[in-house]
């Protein structure tokens, strides 16, 4: 028998509470990776592409997912609606894979690969600095 990811057997009520806390995560993080592309257009003489746009995305929601995944368990609403929802929306991997897959097609294969060492070193940096400010933040509120 499947179970929900907030535990028990799965009802129509739990499963249509679980849909909305996604959506409502969905909706905001894909609205800001949307408008990260933009964020350095209006700036002089700056421009942030593609890559960068993509990198600031996969950085930030595997730094916040870091956060999620490091506060006490169990939470599962707050991973419904952050970890899935929002940060799930706001970090993709078919944007990853249009960044390298142009860069290969510019005859660019040093920043394709530049991109796979980036994404991976700092998205794994990033999800462990996540980690410790969850469990520091989760401290915080035991201790209290």
């Amino acid at each position: 028998m499947a179970t929900s990811p907030t535990g028990g057997p799965p009802t129509l009520r739990r499963e249509a509470r679980d849909l909305l806390l996604v959506a409502a995560g969905a909706v905001p993080g894909a609205l800001l990776r949307w408008r990260l592309e933009d964020l350095g257009k209006g700036l002089e003489g700056v421009h942030v592409g593609l890559i960068e746009s993509d990198l600031v995305a996969n950085l930030l929601g595997t730094f916040l997912i870091g956060v999620v995944a490091g506060l006490p368990a169990p939470r599962p609403r707050l991973m419904l609606l952050a970890g899935i929802g929002f940060c799930g929306s706001l970090t993709t991997f078919s944007s990853w894979m249009l960044e390298i897959s142009l860069a290969l097609r510019r005859g660019r294969p040093d920043e394709a690969v530049a991109v796979v060492l980036i994404s991976l070193v700092g998205g794994l940096v990033a999800v462990s600095v996540g980690l410790a400010v969850g469990r520091w933040l989760g401290q915080g509120r035991v201790r209290r």
